[in-house]
């Protein structure tokens, strides 16, 4: 019986072979061609507000998507920029805010901002992972969080950014045995608690941020009584990167039927692609 642990290992070792089939999916493929054919039409912040295609794939890309009902807040924050201490992106203390705000920074760049091949690539790389997590969410909710979590933890400088991200906080406070209810808590109080139990430095070591998410998900089974679940993350299931490749280069050089999204959802049915 597979665990969240091995489900999640499953992706995270294999995670280029796994963006690559997600980029292949008719619904992510249409949407990143147009975001490539049109961005660089716009040139200012309240033209990609006001592109809702536009708009909504740079928003998912930032993990925004349910944001993008604030088009007001979102004008005023690029409008803003990353400069000032006083801007938004540097007030609101949302990471992904900020990196959104950085991404489209009109106020230094002007009109070229959206004429950079390399902002193109971050953001089309960024909406293939935030599409990759929902997929894997469909699944496994803790899947998603523990992707999430892998994407973004190493960015993390002030426990208050874990205390603003819902997504880095249910990981933080399921590996640490900490309650939700202590969300009643003044800030300050959660923050001192999280400095005490946290060493942020920690996540920006690829060992030991794989640690404290195989800790999550260990935790997380346990947690709701997943079948097989233990507190040891020694047992994994792993997906061979091989296998994974073959399938992948199969489905996308037309050799057999098979659509990428059919190919993806196959992935994500486990049981039948294990070794």
């Amino acid at each position: 019986m597979s665990t969240t642990l091995s489900g999640y290992l499953t992706v995270a070792n294999n995670l280029s072979q796994w963006q690559t089939i997600t980029a292949k999916t008719p619904a992510v493929q249409t949407a990143t061609q147009y975001f490539e054919n049109n961005i660089g039409g716009v040139m200012s912040a309240q033209q990609l507000v006001n592109n809702p295609r536009l708009f909504d794939y740079a928003m998912t890309a930032f993990g925004l998507s349910d944001m993008t009902y604030a088009k007001g807040l979102m004008e005023k924050v690029l409008q803003q920029g990353v400069t000032s201490s006083t801007a938004l992106a540097n007030t609101l203390d949302n990471t992904n805010i900020y990196a959104f705000a950085k991404a489209f920074d009109f106020v230094d760049n002007g009109s070229a901002t959206t004429s950079s091949s390399s902002l193109v690539d971050q953001v089309v790389n960024k909406y293939i992972e935030n599409s990759l997590e929902t997929s894997q969410g469909q699944q496994d909710p803790c899947v998603q969080l523990a992707l999430y979590f892998q994407a973004n933890a190493p960015g993390v400088t002030s426990v208050y950014q874990i205390l603003a991200d819902k997504n880095l906080l249910s990981v933080v406070q399921t590996a640490l045995g900490i309650s939700p209810m202590t969300g009643l808590e003044r800030i300050d109080t959660q923050a001192q608690m999280l400095t005490s139990k946290l060493n942020l430095s920690d996540f920006q070591i690829p060992t030991k941020l794989q640690n404290f998410i195989e800790r999550f998900c260990a935790e997380y089974d346990a947690n709701n009584n997943t079948p097989g679940a233990t507190t040891s993350s020694s047992s994994t299931t792993t997906l061979t990167t091989a296998s994974l490749l073959q399938t992948a280069s199969i489905a996308g050089s037309g050799i057999i039927g098979i659509d990428p999204s059919t190919l993806l959802s196959a992935a994500n049915n486990r049981s039948s692609l294990f070794l």
